[in-house]
């Protein structure tokens, strides 16, 4: 199953220009709010450091891209309707925009840190809004909704049967949540870190319910937040003021400098790699003055001052750190690490960290293998991995089967 990350924000803060920069997608754009209205889709990508170069190998990837030893994996995106207050209610688009959320992994919260826009996505004078105060609503809408979900269908109902069936908390609660992305092991820790292991929920209090609403979301949609349109006059300020009342990490950005570097990297116009510190003007000719002058902004604003736009950074950052995958190749030959094709490092995949072999072979691979599984072989030390191996980053592995 693919990672997916959802996108996240009040209207017009720039989450679909994030979108559109990760993925070159061309959805429409305004600052009249609810622009987005059904859910935009795209394929972004993570990158990892490949191992051509550790192994000398001139690799063929498959399902990703390597550039230069660096290798791109690809992620889906979903940019939705913008969030307003209430929306957990129904208010703007929010029953629609919450529910399109549901099988994300890790949420990005694209945030206006130059707090030009009220908290319905209207313009209002640079700095009048503050951030952080969106960071606050925003989670809090993202934590009722959870909360309903929990509730809806006649949450008294449900905990009697619990009760009278005499099923287990955890099964239960497993069972009601199945369509929303959410497993019995993050059940087990929300009920735990909400000290709510012990307690039957048919006596939950309201309060208590919340509580565990918003730590079970917070485990299994986590939100990472990204400060955008960096580059304008009051964001540096804005943005270390939101690092004051907001401990967790949070990405500097800037969206639309980085859609408009892929487009002209594109476009043939500059070279550039996504997360980059840099790029090279390879066709000066083609770029007029305003341009030219626009990129050289780029470079001094955003990429010297913050190392990159922030784009690329959000997405590995989700997925690595959030989300905890690792990378792993398969192959057939573990001599030249190549499949029955003779692709070279065809296939890299990205699975949660501490994922069991057979459950590798069985989710990413073909679910008829692991129903043959006899062992797998590292192909670096060849030695023999048995079904319960968890599974490490950059592991180079061959599976086989009694069909092998």
């Amino acid at each position: 199953m693919t990672i997916t990350i959802g996108i996240i924000g009040k209207p017009s803060s720039g989450k679909t220009t994030f979108l559109n920069a990760a993925c070159l997608t061309h959805a429409k754009v305004s600052e009249i709010p609810f622009t987005t209205i059904e859910p935009n889709k795209g394929v972004a990508y993570v990158k990892t450091k490949c191992l051509c170069k550790e192994l000398k190998v001139k690799d063929n990837p498959q399902n990703s891209i390597c550039i230069d030893g660096t290798r791109f994996i690809p992620i889906n995106l979903i940019d939705v309707a913008g969030l307003v207050p209430d929306a957990h209610k129904g208010k703007g688009l929010g029953n629609k925009f919450l529910n399109d959320l549901i099988r994300a992994d890790v949420l990005l919260h694209i945030v206006d840190i130059t707090g030009s826009l009220d908290k319905t996505g209207k313009l209002v004078s640079v700095g009048e809004n503050d951030p952080y105060e969106d960071v606050l609503f925003l989670e809090n809408e993202i934590n009722l909704w959870f909360k309903e979900i929990l509730e809806r269908e006649d949450w008294t109902k449900f905990t009697k049967g619990i009760l009278t069936e005499k099923r287990k908390v955890v099964e239960a609660f497993y069972e009601r949540l199945s369509g929303v992305r959410i497993n019995k092991q993050q059940i087990i820790q929300s009920l735990k870190d909400s000290n709510l292991e012990s307690k039957n929920p048919s006596i939950w209090t309201d309060l208590e319910l919340l509580e565990f609403a918003k730590i079970l979301r917070k485990i299994a949609k986590p939100i990472l937040i990204i400060a955008n349109k960096i580059d304008k006059e009051i964001s540096e300020t804005n943005l270390k003021e939101l690092k004051h009342n907001y401990k967790d990490p949070i990405i500097p950005c800037s969206a639309l400098a980085e859609h408009f570097l892929r487009k002209y990297h594109e476009d043939k116009a500059i070279n550039y790699i996504p997360g980059s510190d840099d790029f090279e003007i390879i066709n000066k000719i083609s770029l007029n003055l305003q341009e030219l002058e626009m990129l050289e902004k780029i470079k001094i604003k955003i990429l010297k001052q913050y190392g990159n736009t922030g784009i690329q950074n959000a997405l590995d950052y989700s997925v690595f750190n959030i989300a905890n995958q690792i990378c792993v190749y398969p192959v057939s030959d573990l001599n030249n690490y190549t499949d029955n094709k003779n692709n070279v490092l065809p296939d890299a995949f990205l699975v949660e960290k501490g994922m069991l072999l057979r459950d590798f072979v069985r989710e990413k691979i073909h679910s008829e293998l692991a129903d043959n599984f006899m062992f797998g072989i590292d192909a670096r030390t060849k030695k023999r991995l048995g079904e319960n191996y968890e599974l490490k980053d950059r592991d180079i592995i061959k599976i086989i089967t009694s069909k092998s």
